[in-house]
């Protein structure tokens, strides 16, 4: 039975294994020990792949990462006034987060303890520094409030959308589409300024 598990592994189905023990776990508590036996393959089978538990977490929030600055370069992101562009970004973190939910949760727990998790940290505040630069130039086009903050506007809508790891779970009845519109809905009908009556 285990040269049937050892020949059918995958670097994806091991990568899908340490993310889950990770979360589990957190990354400093996690050995190679505890990969081995929650992937049922020996610690030597695990090296035939990567070169240690530090490469596995690259990979696995290089993918967080690049499904969120994937999203940047969508014409959605990058065409139309900002205010529309900022939403669609945030519709499409919502989306990204649910589809690689595992791997955002990973992403948003690193603490910065290694050169792998300080490098992803830098690039979740490039990702955030770009959203916010959206939502300041939504607000010079006078789609935003004036009298809110955009720094504050920033901080609260991250917070809402990085929650979701903390609580949301894909079969808990509420679909993708309707998760998203939530979201936007509850941070930009409070963020956007109030459409003018016809005529007026």
């Amino acid at each position: 039975m285990t040269t049937a598990k050892r020949d059918t592994y995958t670097p994806e189905t091991l990568l899908s294994v340490a993310v889950q023990v990770f979360n589990e776990r957190g990354y400093d508590g996690t050995s190679m020990e505890h990969l081995s036996k929650a992937a049922g393959i020996s610690k030597s089978s695990i090296y035939h792949h990567v070169a240690g538990k530090e490469e596995l977490l690259r990979r696995a929030v290089s993918r967080a990462l690049d499904g969120l600055f994937g999203i940047l370069e969508e014409p959605g992101a990058t065409r139309g006034r900002a205010v529309e562009r900022v939403e669609y970004v945030t519709r499409r973190t919502v989306e990204v987060l649910v589809g690689e939910l595992p791997y955002v949760t990973l992403l948003l727990r690193v603490r910065g303890n290694t050169r792998t998790e300080r490098w992803a940290l830098e690039r979740r505040r490039e990702f955030d520094h770009q959203v916010a630069d959206l939502l300041g130039a939504a607000a010079a086009e006078g789609d935003l409030r004036a009298d809110v903050d955009i720094r504050l506007a920033t901080r609260l809508l991250f917070g809402m959308v990085n929650s979701l790891v903390e609580w949301y779970r894909p079969h808990s009845g509420t679909g993708t589409d309707q998760l998203a519109d939530a979201v936007v809905h509850m941070a930009f009908d409070g963020l956007r300024t109030a459409p003018h009556p016809p005529n007026s």
